[in-house]
C-alpha cells in the first residue's frame, strides 16, 4: 500500500461540504485538503474548516483517498484533469449521483480502486446514511476504508452497484421529501391559528421522536401508526384524508421518478 495518507475532497458543493464538515468535526482538519475551482468558495471553506485548498496534482500527491464530490455533469472534466496524477495506490471514492464505477474506472489508469457512494445531507449533523458499492478493482479492504471514512458522519450500508439508483432515490433524495412534509405540516398548523415558531417546534420534535421510535422499537411503521389511530378518533380521520388524496401513491411515484432520473444521469455520462 502507498505511503500516502489523508483525504482530498474534490469539489466544495453542498454534499462535499457536508462530508467535510462532519469529518473535520470528528477528526480535525489535519491531513484533509480541498480542491475547489471557484477561488472564493475555496477560501470560504479554508477559513471555515481550517483545511488547505490546493490544486488537483498536489491533492493527489498528498492524499491516499480522493473523494469525488462534484455534480455528475462535471465529473468527466474532473476525471480528465485528475487521471495523470492518479495511481493504483490511491482509493477513489465517488459521490456523484448516477455515475457508475465502470465510467470512473474507464477514465483513470488501470487498476485504480473505485468505490461508489450515495450519502445524504444529514451527514452535516453526524446522522447521515451512506451506501457503498465496490468497483472492479476495489475489494474488502477498500470498502472497509471507505466505510471507516463515511461512518464518522453517520451510518453506512453496502449494496450491489445495480441497486444504487434506488438508493439514490430513497435515502439520497429522502431528506428533501421529509422537509417537504414538514413544511406542509407547519403550514397546516399556521392555518389552524398556531404561531409559526411554535408550530415548527411541534412538528420538528414530533418528526425526531417518531424517527427514534422507529429505529429503537423494531416495529413496523404500520404498527406504530395503528397505536396512534384510536377508533373514531382524530388521527384516523387525518389518515383517511391522506389516503383519499393518494399521498402514499404520490410518494412512491416520486421516489420512482428520482430513481429513473439517477439512471438518466448515469447514461448521460456514458456509464450505461
Amino acid at each position: 500500500m502507498s505511503e500516502r495518507r489523508g483525504l482530498a475532497v474534490l469539489g466544495g458543493g453542498k454534499m462535499g461540504e457536508a462530508l467535510l464538515a462532519g469529518l473535520v468535526r470528528r477528526s480535525g482538519p489535519e491531513g484533509v485538503v480541498v480542491c475547489e475551482r471557484h477561488p472564493e468558495r475555496g477560501e470560504e471553506l479554508a477559513q471555515r474548516y481550517g483545511v488547505d485548498v490546493v490544486g488537483l496534482e498536489e491533492a493527489a500527491a498528498r492524499s491516499r483517498v480522493l473523494l469525488l464530490a462534484v455534480k455528475p455533469q462535471d465529473l468527466p472534466d474532473l476525471l480528465g484533469l485528475l487521471a495523470p496524477s492518479v495511481t493504483a495506490d490511491h482509493l477513489v471514492v465517488s459521490i456523484a449521483a448516477g455515475a457508475s464505477t465502470a465510467t470512473i474506472e474507464a477514465a483513470l489508469p488501470a487498476g485504480v480502486p473505485v468505490v461508489r457512494v450515495m450519502p445524504n445531507t444529514p451527514a452535516l449533523v453526524d446522522e447521515g446514511m451512506s451506501v457503498l458499492s465496490a468497483g472492479a478493482s476495489a475489494g474488502e479492504a477498500e470498502l472497509d476504508e471507505a466505510e471507516a471514512l463515511l461512518s464518522t458522519v453517520g451510518r453506512v450500508a453496502r449494496v450491489p452497484e445495480h441497486q444504487q439508483d434506488a438508493v439514490t432515490a430513497l435515502s439520497g433524495s429522502g431528506p428533501a421529501y421529509f422537509f417537504y412534509l414538514v413544511e406542509a405540516m407547519v403550514d397546516a398548523g399556521v392555518l389552524l391559528g398556531l404561531p409559526r415558531a411554535l408550530t415548527t417546534e411541534l412538528v420538528v420534535q414530533t418528526a425526531l421522536g417518531s424517527a427514534v421510535m422507529l429505529r429503537e422499537s423494531g416495529q413496523h411503521p404500520a404498527q406504530l401508526r395503528d397505536a396512534v389511530s384510536s377508533p373514531g378518533g382524530t388521527t384516523i380521520a387525518g389518515i383517511r384524508e391522506l389516503e383519499r388524496h393518494s399521498v402514499r401513491s404520490a410518494l412512491i411515484a416520486a421516489i420512482e421518478a428520482a430513481a429513473q432520473r439517477s439512471v438518466q444521469l448515469g447514461r448521460a455520462d456514458g456509464s450505461r
